[in-house]
């Protein structure tokens, strides 16, 4: 049966941001791939990613996640960001997925064949250890010859105002200080773009910059490219006439003869309802409205004018004309949201595979 949707990825475009954000950072990558690799696909993006040469791993949110990873058989360490379940530790162990680690009694509990990344909290206040813990609970794991990492996350670094982040990164060093070498990492994205190479850090964790997104005032001259395409089928070409209403709640009219394509992409694939009104997408070359509300499975394009079929293609967003920021805007949310709610009706497919490379 045909996709009604599909995410192109680009593995050109992926590498290409890869081979930057190390060269920014001065560092080797721990590339995230949490949430299907930020809705771009966890085996696409991971096989990809995998054959660069300044990725040293993968970070994960969840076990599952870290289980479907190592299933791949990538050759390349995997490291869970949030604490697990005392029962998920010697599983994750066993498969050699690097654990967070943040008390004593985490430290004490792990198995002797495990391997922990220590996590300091510096002032994200979300997850890890103070820093004036944190390293009783490093030394504990250094003694056991269980400490390979240890890593913080910034919580403004992606903001024009960089002082919170600096108090961060020495909070962050005075720990380094206290214990054996270790792999340290530190910086997002939003790191990597602000603050550049950090010394005495082995690793950087770009997220949403691996995918091609910089924050607004870091996009200039940052180089990066998005890596998707998402593209849905015409299913139905209709005409409607002036007076006839579109769609749930009649919020559309038409004013005059106006012909429509129904596109077989809506709000359970992710596409966000709230951009009712204001939406747009790329038919034939030209930006063309999407008319009346947001359906779950469909939505309604003016496509007066053009000879449009069913079977053919629309682009919902890509590189181009109207991109994922452009879809966020309409939705009043930001594209971390847009792109990880990407669902899996949507087909992902390898630009290069798809071409036979």
């Amino acid at each position: 049966m045909q996709a009604r949707a599909q995410a192109l990825i680009s593995a050109s475009a992926l590498t290409d941001n890869l081979t930057a954000l190390s060269q920014r950072a001065g560092a080797q990558l721990l590339l995230p791939v949490k949430a299907d690799a930020y809705g771009h696909g966890l085996e696409i993006v991971a096989r990809i990613a995998a054959r660069h040469q300044d990725v040293w791993g993968f970070g994960v949110a969840l076990p599952r996640e870290a289980v479907a990873l190592a299933a791949l058989n990538l050759g390349k360490p995997i490291l869970l960001l949030t604490p697990p379940m005392p029962e998920e530790v010697a599983p994750l162990a066993d498969l050699g997925v690097r654990v967070p680690v943040a008390s004593l009694a985490e430290a004490d509990a792990l198995p002797g064949h495990a391997r922990a990344h220590l996590k300091v909290n510096t002032g994200m206040n979300r997850l890890g250890a103070r820093p004036e813990d944190a390293v009783d609970v490093g030394l504990r794991l250094a003694r056991r010859g269980l400490l390979e990492g240890a890593y913080t996350h910034f919580a403004t670094a992606d903001e024009p105002e960089l002082s919170f982040a600096h108090t961060q990164l020495e909070r962050f060093r005075t720990v380094l200080a206290a214990l054996p070498p270790v792999l340290a990492h530190a910086s997002n994205g939003g790191g990597v773009l602000s603050l550049g190479a950090l010394p005495g850090m082995a690793l950087a964790r770009p997220g949403l910059a691996s995918y091609g997104f910089a924050p607004p005032h870091l996009r200039a001259g940052s180089g990066l490219a998005p890596l998707m395409t998402l593209r849905a089928r015409v299913t139905h070409v209709h005409d409607v006439r002036p007076g006839e209403s579109v769609s749930y709640g009649a919020l559309w009219r038409a004013d005059q003869p106006t012909t429509l394509a129904t596109v077989g992409i809506g709000y359970a694939d992710g596409y966000p309802r709230n951009a009712t009104g204001r939406a747009e997408v790329w038919v034939q070359g030209e930006r063309r409205p999407v008319r009346g509300r947001i359906c779950m499975d469909q939505m309604m394009v003016d496509v007066t004018g053009l000879r449009v079929q069913p079977g053919e293609w629309v682009e919902v967003w890509g590189a181009g004309e109207i991109t994922v920021s452009d879809v966020a805007e309409w939705g009043g949310t930001v594209e971390y949201e847009v792109l990880t709610g990407l669902g899996a009706r949507v087909e992902r497919v390898a630009l290069e595979q798809r071409a036979g490379l």
